[in-house]
């Protein structure tokens, strides 16, 4: 019985380890590594295993870094089960396909470019296209359901149990038997936090032998909701009091939901303006709006009673939804007075990158970042303070307000993350994986009655001695 890690050692994205026993090679999770040229590298990197060698992949969630991967995975040879959640399998779908989309563009202006120094016959390949990721599609099998068992072989079942980070995301429990030894397993995933917006609380692990945990805020505690959604608001209002818009990069999934969600609120509440332009720029963060509406499933207690009460918690009279690209450049031209969400969150791509390049030079506006920024990412320099940042070529000064808000974040902090592994018993060991090197030790030192491994790319441990 082996446990191998193969992405987010020491790292916060590219999450994927490897779990065998009896005869079984398990994936928990294939993502992709996000953050810069090195990161690009690293994704079309060996994975450090045979994908033709897996058998099953159990997918935590949708997020890009930890599904990602997977059309890889399958054109380098996986022909295996891909299981999870009905709703992640929707989004991861939709992730995917956005994914491909933005390789190929990639591969197409790095292929033009090599062209205009005079390497004409140098064309460049996306790590993967459209057709793979159509082709993965093939590999989702059955769908998991939270706290029903799975049986993966006579000696091996697994269990998913709601993380409460984003729509369908799963912590996952592996129970194993080998050389008549039973080993427990818990793989974290992203974990969320309890009293969150549309979704359930997470479910409290069981006591297990081995956890496999993030760690991506264990050196910190998040605002409140109250004094986050007070100062939302407040910059939100006072921006339009200057005439200025407020951009907002946001994750096409759950946090553009979840902002959505807080802004009808705040205009239901008298917060905000009884009438706010809102535009939802983003055509992944729609369709994944949509999604959310096919799965009342996993929204909490009070989402639902506003649905079973006819209204919708993602709708109210301002808000615009810019499918087309010309709908969306149209937007350049509101002088003041909107919100304009938009992808990436990490400003690595998407429509944001424009409303930056026109927005970021106007003192009047306000960027508010409202989820983590890896370290590389055009995000991360504008939260550290850059005077000027490159954007599609052009050298832009930052003189827009720039506001983090930690409060929104869907990941648990250093107490949730605390307080979730207490309800794991006193696990044998635990490997922390899925944060920054500098966050890891932190939360190693507050851990106790455990083993505690900080595992570098590619280490193997036996769970059986």
């Amino acid at each position: 019985m082996k446990l191998e890690f193969h992405g987010a050692d020491q790292n916060v994205t590219g999450s994927c380890h490897l779990f065998e026993s009896a005869g079984k090679k398990i994936l928990i999770d294939c993502g992709l590594y996000q953050g810069g040229r090195e990161m690009d590298e690293e994704n079309a990197e060996p994975f450090g295993f045979d994908p033709a060698s897996i058998d099953y992949l159990l997918l935590t969630h949708a997020h890009l870094d930890h599904c990602g991967r997977i059309p890889l995975l399958v054109k380098r040879g996986f022909v295996g089960e891909i299981i999870t959640t009905g709703a992640s399998c929707e989004l991861a779908r939709l992730v995917l396909l956005d994914s491909a989309h933005l390789q190929e563009d990639e591969a197409r202006y790095k292929t033009k470019k090599a062209s205009r120094h005079g390497r004409t016959r140098t064309i460049i390949d996306p790590l993967y296209t459209t057709v793979d990721v159509l082709n993965s599609f093939s590999y989702f099998g059955r769908t998991a359901k939270y706290n029903e068992s799975l049986t993966i072989s006579d000696n091996i079942k697994v269990t998913f149990i709601d993380a409460g980070h984003i729509l369908g995301s799963a912590s996952i429990v592996i129970e194993a038997k080998e050389q008549d030894q039973q080993r427990k397993i818990l793989f974290s995933g992203d974990l969320g936090y309890n009293n969150r917006a549309i979704i359930k609380d997470p479910t409290p692990p069981p006591h297990v032998d081995y956890v496999v945990m993030e760690t991506t805020y264990g050196d910190r505690l998040h605002k409140t909701l109250e004094p986050t959604l007070e100062e939302f608001y407040a910059s939100i209002n006072k921006t339009i009091t200057k005439g200025g818009n407020i951009l907002i990069p946001s994750f096409a999934l759950e946090r553009a939901q979840e902002l959505l969600y807080y802004l009808r609120e705040g205009i239901k509440n008298g917060l905000l303006p009884s009438y706010l332009p809102v535009f939802l720029d983003s055509p992944m963060a729609i369709s994944a709006t949509e999604i959310f509406q096919r799965h009342p499933e996993c929204f909490d207690e009070e989402t639902c009673k506003t649905l079973m009460s006819g209204q919708d918690p993602f709708m109210f009279p301002g808000v615009n939804f810019t499918r087309e690209t010309a709908d969306s450049m149209a937007l350049n031209n509101i002088s003041g007075g909107a919100v304009i969400i938009a992808g990436s969150g990490m400003c690595t791509g998407g429509r944001i990158k424009h409303h930056l390049k026109h927005g970021l030079w106007n003192r009047n506006n306000t960027v508010i970042f409202v989820g983590f920024a890896a370290y590389g990412t055009l995000a991360r320099r504008i939260v550290d303070g850059a005077a000027h940042v490159k954007i599609m070529g052009e050298d832009i000064p930052v003189k827009a307000s720039i506001l983090t808000i930690g409060g929104f974040s869907a990941h648990a902090d250093q107490a949730e993350l605390l307080s979730w592994h207490k309800k794991t018993g006193n696990p044998q060991t635990t490997f922390l994986v899925h944060g920054d090197k500098k966050v890891m030790p932190i939360f190693a030192s507050q851990l106790k009655d455990t083993q505690v491994v900080i595992p570098e790319l590619h280490q193997s441990y036996d769970l059986i001695s």
